[in-house]
């Protein structure tokens, strides 16, 4: 009897991502370990701050990766720059690709949280953007806008409908207050939007996760009914598993679903799948080579990138690898 790909790829995803969670950690239970390892080119770097890496792509035999860099800590004032790397291990930066807006403009104040689509024949980077200027205490007015290229390596030109998704109007929405985070996926012919929000008044630990849909890569984004689609999450980041779409979780929302993965058949309605050990990457990236393919054969990532961070303060956010082990 012979099986069809499609469904034999239905029937491993469902023992990989159905598995029954255990109790604690051991043989039998479904988990994804982390380990990490330091990078060259974008690692630790006297001065210099890295940080928030959006996901990898890779074109010919380069892999891209782009990020908020600045001079501070913080990612609020900072512009968008990118590296390239043939192994992933050492990467090499190449430049600025998003400068900060005109002043008076809404993303005036600093351009970050990057992440990149690839559709149409183009290169399209989302990147959350700010008003003013970063000063303590900073109370965040950010959105999401686009600039769109024909090449990896840039000229960027932002869209003239920037920014492409805004804080809700409705002061009792989860995203009443800002939207960061862009995590892009093409899915049914569509272009899934995740990303976070936080309403007017809670904090950074209230922080969830809503998804917006497009018929074209430049919008209109329309916010789905059911927004918030998962209760917590600081970090997006989300791959199209099989048919479905999982979500890798940090340590911000209620706690069962805390440094765990989350598994979505239509892309909306998230259950646990798998314990995380060893720590959720920390805003973290993923080499996705089927995000935007539409294949309906995508995996669980192996490798991607994070904001590293030591115990003394004095050093900067830097950008290191992420491995990732899952357990069957």
């Amino acid at each position: 009897m012979q099986i069809h790909k499609r469904t034999l790829l239905a029937l491993l995803t469902a023992c990989l991502f159905h598995s029954a969670p255990l109790e604690a950690a051991g043989a039998g239970k479904a988990v994804a370990k982390v380990t990490r390892t330091e990078l060259a080119g974008i690692g630790q770097e006297a001065g210099v701050m890295r940080r928030d890496p959006s996901d990898i792509i890779k074109i010919g035999d380069q892999f891209y990766v782009w990020y908020s860099k600045g001079p501070i800590s913080t990612g609020y004032n900072a512009t968008v720059w990118y590296a390239t790397s043939q192994d992933g291990i050492h990467w090499t930066e190449q430049g600025e690709s998003i400068a900060k807006g005109e002043p008076g403009n809404w993303d005036a104040g600093g351009v970050f949280t990057p992440n990149i689509l690839v559709a149409e024949g183009k290169y399209w980077l989302f990147y959350t953007g700010v008003s003013r200027d970063y000063e303590r205490p900073f109370n965040p007015d950010s959105k999401i806008g686009i600039v769109v290229s024909d090449s990896p390596d840039g000229p960027w030109e932002r869209l003239p409908n920037n920014p492409v998704l805004k804080n809700s109007d409705n002061p009792g929405d989860f995203d009443s207050h800002l939207v960061d985070d862009a995590c892009l996926l093409v899915r049914n012919g569509q272009y899934y939007f995740y990303y976070k929000g936080r309403q007017l008044g809670k904090s950074p630990a209230d922080t969830q996760m809503g998804l917006a849909i497009a018929d074209a890569p430049g919008g209109p984004y329309v916010r789905v009914e059911s927004n918030p689609v998962i209760p917590g999450n600081h970090e997006v980041l989300v791959w199209p598993q099989g048919e479905g779409v999982a979500a890798m979780i940090g340590k911000v929302g209620p706690k069962a679903i805390q440094h765990t993965v989350l598994y979505a058949e239509d892309g909306l309605n998230f259950s646990k799948t798998h314990d995380i050990v060893g720590g959720s990457p920390w805003a973290g990236g993923t080499y996705r080579p089927e995000a935007f393919t539409d294949s309906q054969q995508g995996a669980a990532p192996t490798w991607g990138v994070e904001i590293g961070k030591v115990k003394d303060k004095k050093v900067l956010p830097f950008i290191r690898r992420v491995d990732i082990e899952w357990s069957e």
